[in-house]
């Protein structure tokens, strides 16, 4: 099934509030904290790289970010560096292994948390520079999916959460590990959207029966994320969807692959740990 275009014609007219979105076809990388303009400088002129992630914002956000603000992205910009902005709200009620400590989504109040970490998103982002028509990444860290209470949870938070940043004018992206937060939402868009992008009334996967809250949460426009950020660590270098999203899931410049993490690089003299993407996805449009 297809999911939304990036402006579906029941946002057209919307579209006046939004910039346009600009996409990137390349390779990107991620680290916790902002690297230097230093090593940037360096990378953008010996590494493979022409994108890199940047955690904007929210209450999970493990580390600190002395470097980053509105002069901070600009220089990248200037610099040629395209920006795929990453914010860590709460997270899975069943979240595993390094977050397990972390502040969690709230089963009976998902949406509402989703609506207000949602906000936050958008504030963050505009505190950067970060023009609408940029996308905003929620960071959904890996849980033990069990299409139920849990995964529920999620699918109610991020469809909370994409609603407000659409209502912001911003582009919604979803990232996850392609075996939880990415099978639950691939899941739901498989079951519950037709072929033209509408919601039929009844879906039929099994964690969703009976589930008539998160039906009608995700039949308003603007429920779906616009691009999914799947983590595969399967050294795949490619956007294809393999074994995480079905062939028309999220396609034609929707998906970014994070298919390595933890890697130690050295360009141009200056090193550093980093997760690699392969993306073909909207990047942030810098003011």
């Amino acid at each position: 099934m297809c999911v939304p275009a990036l402006v579906s014609p029941t946002e057209a007219a919307a579209s006046t509030r939004r910039g346009v979105p600009q996409v990137f076809t390349g390779q990107a990388f991620d680290t916790c904290s902002a690297p230097g303009t230093s090593l940037l400088r360096a990378w953008r002129h010996s590494s493979p790289y022409g994108a890199l992630g940047l955690y904007i914002g929210g209450g999970n956000r493990a580390c600190s970010q002395p470097l980053l603000n509105r002069g901070y992205v600009r220089a990248a910009a200037a610099m040629g560096w395209h920006m795929l902005p990453l914010y860590v709200g709460a997270q899975a009620p069943c979240v595993t292994g390094a977050h397990a400590r972390t502040a969690r989504i709230s089963s009976w109040n998902a949406f509402g948390q989703g609506q207000t970490d949602g906000q936050d998103a958008v504030r963050a982002a505009r505190s950067l520079g970060l023009a609408p028509g940029s996308p905003v990444y929620l960071d959904m860290e890996a849980y033990s999916r069990d299409r139920g209470r849990c995964s529920l949870a999620v699918l109610r938070y991020t469809t909370s959460w994409s609603r407000a940043v659409h209502a912001a004018g911003y582009l919604s992206g979803f990232y996850s590990s392609a075996d939880s937060g990415v099978a639950d939402l691939a899941s739901l868009a498989a079951t519950g959207q037709g072929p033209a992008g509408t919601w039929r009334e009844a879906p039929v996967d099994a964690f969703l029966s009976g589930e008539t809250t998160l039906t009608r949460a995700a039949q308003q426009v603007g429920a779906m994320p616009d691009v999914i950020w799947y983590a595969r660590w399967d050294r795949r270098s490619s956007t294809d969807g393999y074994r995480a999203l079905g062939h028309g899931q999220w396609a034609g410049h929707h998906r970014v692959h994070q298919y390595v993490g933890n890697a130690v690089e050295r360009h141009g003299g200056q090193t550093a740990m980093i997760d690699r993407n392969a993306v073909d996805a909207p990047v942030a449009v810098v003011e």
